[in-house]
């Protein structure tokens, strides 16, 4: 596939190289990458996938745009809040380089369509928050026989491998288990660097590129991790579990991962302003948060729920609350772990729901 008009000065830079020239970035055009996430990695793997002129890109997310994604998702803008992460970027990624050809998928990745999705592409991009998806994203690679471009992000440090690329090891073989439930919480609970994201998802670029235009030594076997606030970098070694073998997708990733099922009980701050009846409020969230807004209730923050359940001896319903719903649905399991017997409700969507 020849560069069309206009191409070889889009490219210039990537020309002139030595190790890319016209045959590699002829190469990084013919080829097609699906990055799974829009969001904090999603976005500067987009933008650095977009500019070196992959002929291809899928962009999966079922998300949308809200304000607190903005100090770290630099695709979208104030403008942008509550629409679909996939088709903005998309769309702003347009105008960065015509010569890219987007697919758009507003779905969430599930067994469902994993395996037909990571059929049409070459190289699998992991720009996903949890850990079923990891594990999804990690199976469906083995049996479509597909390279996937990893990182992860937590407050200040994040890491970056690749997996099964020629053969070599894959992310069970570095993580056969996933933790425990609620012992590894997301930025939503904890928090992340805004910049953090922007190193580590440029650097999942770059893997990528090395890997279409086979040139420099790609994280396979090794686990980089960096971290921003002594700005560390350090490669761990590891090989491949010959033991691990992946025959199907299962049937249930986050049971495989520990996570329940979503609360039976939602309610949305709409609907919780015109109760009458007696119920307590419980508010999961940080100290700061709550000291900047709150609806009152008990404080009890999430981290500490599970020394401090028994503060929350009551005989009426308990409606848990948090930013964003999510924080709320862990506290509710915690609970029900613990063996309380109250009517659990979640705030659905949170405050700014």
């Amino acid at each position: 596939m020849t560069l069309q008009h206009g191409e070889e000065q889009q490219y210039n830079r990537h020309l002139i190289l030595d190790e890319i020239g016209l045959s590699g970035q002829e190469k990084i055009k013919q080829s097609s990458v699906l990055v799974i996430g829009a969001g904090g990695l999603g976005c500067p793997i987009l933008q650095y996938l977009t500019a070196s002129g992959v002929g291809k890109i899928g962009i999966i997310d079922d998300d949308t745009i809200s304000q607190s994604n903005l100090q770290r998702q630099v695709l979208y803008t104030h403008n942008d809040i509550g629409k679909h992460k996939a088709k903005v970027a998309a769309n702003r990624l347009s105008g960065l380089n015509p010569y890219v050809n987007f697919e758009v998928y507003t779905e969430r990745l599930s067994t469902k369509n994993a395996l037909t999705l990571f059929s049409l592409y070459d190289i699998i991009v992991d720009g996903s928050d949890n850990f079923p998806t990891r594990y999804l994203v990690n199976d469906a690679a083995v049996l479509t026989n597909k390279p996937v471009v990893f990182g992860s992000i937590f407050k200040f440090e994040g890491q970056v491998s690749v997996f099964n690329y020629q053969n070599g090891p894959t992310y069970r073989c570095l993580f056969p288990t996933p933790p425990e439930p609620n012992t590894v919480p997301n930025c939503s609970e904890i928090g992340v660097l805004g910049i953090l994201p922007g190193i580590i998802g440029s650097l999942q670029a770059n893997e990528v590129i090395k890997i279409i235009c086979g040139i420099g030594t790609v994280l396979t076997e090794k686990l980089l991790t960096f971290n921003t606030l002594t700005m560390q970098q350090v490669i761990v070694n590891y090989k491949k579990d010959n033991s691990v073998t992946i025959n199907h997708l299962q049937d249930n990733y986050n049971l495989f991962c520990g996570i329940t099922a979503k609360p039976l009980t939602e309610i949305t701050l709409k609907e919780l302003n015109t109760l009458e009846d007696p119920f307590i409020l419980l508010d999961v969230r940080t100290p700061l948060e709550r000291e900047h807004f709150n609806i009152g209730g008990l404080h009890i923050p999430l981290q500490e729920l599970d020394r401090r359940f028994k503060e929350l001896q009551t005989e009426k319903d308990i409606i848990v609350y948090c930013k964003a719903g999510m924080r709320s649905e862990m506290a509710i399991h915690i609970l029900r772990e613990k063996g309380l017997k109250n009517t659990l409700i979640n705030l659905k969507g949170g405050l700014f729901y």
